[in-house]
């Protein structure tokens, strides 16, 4: 079951450039199809600035997009415009943002903190509150003991244990997860990671989970889809992705991890340059610029969507039979 599918979506960001005052776009997402199957971690990876923060931003309804549609259970959430319709989605979805030192208020008690979404979301006395928080916190491995302290009390580890207490009082069908770890320790890493992989088996959460770092991804998924300039280039079970990767960046992503098996790709792809801006996107095909394959096709026109198996596609001229067909023939 599809619990999010989101359908050509696009987004920009206007701002005033410098000192001149003129109008700057930035295209953060261009053309974005992806969807979430319920109960499974589908993480998307991609560079810095490829748009995966945008993107979760998007689906919180934090930002608007330009055109296309984001479905929640077969509900279009762009055209939420009741206030209690917006507020049971919020009871539904939720978010774990990175740096755990910047998302909880200074000036809040964990209690407070804790308590605030389901004041504000729902009907629940105050004894059945105070049960919720406590049942949640158990689950992130706090005793109800910290409920009287503040954020600044805490290490960068337990304070993101609150964040995640947080996203899960609710109760959601959906969480968000945009780069949770990369503020913490290694070591505190492992423990979140391992944190969220229970949530998920014990508890039948699905996760959107965001990161570059493709251990921490090989790990923790059951799907992945790589970003590239606003737009999913390719997506695949785990194994398919780190065995056998198709799309050229894929490629040079996974070249900079250490090769665990002898069963892993062992191509190595070098990219040229780097991420172009997202105010003036390449024409064709958007990784052309870097590829090392680019043909002249790429350079004019947008690839259509191969697909390798039933959950295994990529968009690359590389796998169009058409285009191949064609240049053999000249």
């Amino acid at each position: 079951m599809k619990l999010l599918e989101i359908n050509d979506l696009y987004a920009d960001y206007v701002s005033n450039k410098g000192i001149t005052g003129k109008k700057q776009t930035i295209h953060a997402i261009n053309g974005l199809s992806l969807y979430v199957k319920k109960g499974e971690i589908l993480s998307i990876a991609g560079e810095s600035g490829c748009g995966k923060s945008s993107l979760a931003k998007l689906i919180m309804k934090l930002i608007e997009p330009k055109s296309g549609e984001i479905k929640f259970e077969d509900n279009n959430i762009l055209n939420l415009k009741n206030k209690n319709d917006i507020k049971n989605f919020y009871k539904k979805i939720q978010m774990i943002f990175q740096n755990p030192y910047s998302s909880l208020n200074p000036k809040s008690t964990v209690g407070s903190i804790l308590r605030e979404p389901l004041e504000i979301n729902t009907n629940y006395n105050s004894k059945e509150i105070d049960k919720i928080i406590e049942e949640k916190l158990a689950q992130v491995g706090l005793d109800k003991s910290v409920l009287k302290l503040y954020p600044h009390e805490f290490s960068g580890g337990q304070r993101q244990r609150i964040a995640i207490a947080r996203a899960l009082v609710s109760e959601p069908e959906l969480i968000i997860a945009d780069e949770p770890v990369s503020a913490l320790d290694v070591s505190i890493q492992a423990q979140i990671i391992n944190l969220i992989k229970s949530l998920k088996d014990n508890n039948n959460l699905t996760f959107l989970f965001i990161s570059h770092d493709l251990s921490v991804i090989r790990y923790l998924s059951d799907r992945i889809a790589i970003m590239y300039l606003g737009e999913i280039v390719e997506t695949g079970q785990t194994e398919e992705i780190f065995e056998n990767p198709k799309h050229p960046y894929t490629k040079a992503l996974l070249a900079s991890v250490p090769k665990m098996s002898a069963s892993e790709s062992a191509e190595t792809v070098s990219l040229c340059g780097e991420l172009p801006s997202a105010e003036k996107l390449p024409k064709g095909c958007k990784f052309h610029t870097r590829c090392p394959y680019s043909m002249e096709i790429c350079k004019k026109s947008s690839p259509f969507v191969c697909d390798f198996s039933s959950t295994h596609s990529c968009k690359c001229f590389l796998y169009d039979e058409n285009c191949l067909n064609s240049l053999s023939q000249k």
